[in-house]
């Protein structure tokens, strides 16, 4: 019988993920889950799926549109995530009583858009979340950005600009004109500025009853980019001036680089930016974007804010939060895009040991543990004893340093691959030579 084969494919705006970027990824998880554990945050994993009602109406009706809802076998009406912070606010509502405010924790996992895939956007991909939940101050949200600058410096990924605005200061504008009943679509429609443009903005705002000449108004301002950020602020102040709200969104501002500085011990990478909007409703102050200042197109590699309100849909208890996502997915799509993904080296040398039909595969699983315990080494045994060239020619493929060989005598062969020294010693002095040849202790 002919056996009918599948042709292999992934949906459009899912992607696998290749070794060499694979290795990156592992890097980069490390690094992050290194700064956010040194800042005090403690690791946390909420469920992919969730209860359709925990998320709907929660990041507004554009998330809505893209959110993965469907009926599972229990005939419950259930979603995949479409972010981790709408999942946190369920989170801390629910384990209220067993954690300890203000409560700082770190979430790492995939998420879900229906969103039109392009480079860099897809239907499923990977963020690295850090919150802060409980009353805090302007030290929350300038820690929150602390976070970023120094777990994108570390990642060594290029130089990056977190535009950084507040929605204080936009909330204080629409009241000044009258538009604080239609904040909601408001923002919505000015979050799409850079997408679709400031004319098809404007109809948008028309279509959400705001008249041409507030249209023009927002438009303005959220165009107001000045040449440094004390010019910018200075610029909106005067535009907020009257409401205490505005007036407090841009002392917020001014403040909060500050701190940042502060910390950093440098001039933060922060631009005040009055186009930064967000448009998932739930946000209340502080919220920014992150970009790579050499492939700005690609849009945000992080984003986040303050959000005071989003656990009180799921408790009576006031529990507001600050935080920061940090797209790993869209990272590694820009570095691709500009050719810095390559091959990722390993963090440690890798070591390959052969076989032959008539080796001792006892004697060789020992050794290969004993390397693998004894320094900072990689170790593979070959999982067959083909031809010893085939081997011989998969380890310099595999990009290993070392490629050892236990001959009949007893002694193990070492190959250098670096130098192309080669050496035979006893199996128990292996490590030792392999730590030697590498310089380490």
């Amino acid at each position: 019988m002919k056996r009918t084969v599948i042709t292999p494919r992934t949906l459009r705006g899912f992607v696998d993920v290749m070794p060499s970027t694979g290795r990156r990824r592992r890097q980069m998880l490390a690094v992050l889950e290194d700064v956010y554990t040194s800042f005090g945050f403690d690791p946390i994993q909420t469920p992919t799926v969730e209860y359709a009602e925990i998320l709907k109406g929660k990041g507004g009706s554009e998330s809505d549109k893209q959110m993965f809802e469907f009926e599972d076998k229990g005939g419950r009406q259930v979603a995949l995530r479409f972010d981790l912070t709408v999942p946190l606010a369920r989170f801390v509502a629910q384990h209220e009583s067993e954690l300890t405010f203000p409560f700082r924790g770190y979430n790492i996992g995939y998420v879900w858009r229906g969103d039109r895939p392009q480079r860099g956007r897809y239907r499923e991909f990977l963020q690295a979340d850090a919150d802060i939940i409980g009353e805090s101050g302007i030290t929350a949200d300038a820690e929150i950005l602390t976070i970023i600058a120094t777990a994108l410096a570390r990642m060594d990924i290029g130089p990056v600009t977190i535009r950084l605005n507040n929605r204080k200061i936009l909330n204080g504008v629409l009241t000044r004109l009258g538009l604080q009943d239609r904040v909601a679509p408001v923002l919505r429609a000015l979050d799409k500025v850079d997408k679709i443009g400031p004319g098809a903005v404007a109809d948008e705002l028309a279509g959400a009853g705001v008249s041409r000449a507030a249209a023009e108004d927002l438009l303005a301002l959220i165009g107001s980019l000045q040449a440094s950020n004390e010019a910018s602020l200075s610029h909106v102040g005067a535009s907020v001036a009257g409401s205490a709200e505005g007036e407090a969104g841009v002392a917020e501002v001014r403040e909060v680089i500050g701190l940042v500085s502060a910390a950093l011990g440098t001039p933060a990478p922060i631009r005040f930016d009055p186009s930064i909007v967000r448009g998932l409703d739930y946000y209340t102050g502080m919220v920014f974007e992150t970009v790579h200042d050499e492939a700005p197109e690609a849009g945000s590699i992080s984003g986040g804010g303050r959000y005071d309100d989003l656990a009180s849909v799921y408790t009576t208890s006031r529990l507001p939060g600050v935080g920061v996502s940090i797209g790993v997915s869209r990272i590694l799509s820009v570095l691709d895009g500009l050719g810095r993904l390559g091959d990722m080296p390993r963090d440690r040398t890798l070591v390959v040991l052969t076989q032959d039909p008539g080796s001792d595969r006892a004697e060789l699983m020992r050794l290969a543990a004993a390397i693998r315990g004894g320094g900072p080494f990689d170790v593979e045994l070959y999982p067959a004893a083909v031809k010893h060239a085939s081997q011989m020619k998969y380890g310099d493929v595999r990009g290993a340093r070392f490629l050892l060989t236990l001959d009949g005598d007893g002694t193990m062969s070492v190959k250098d691959m670096e130098s192309g020294m080669r050496s035979s010693v006893p199996p128990a002095e292996v490590p030792g030579l392999l730590r030697k040849l590498i310089g380490s202790p």
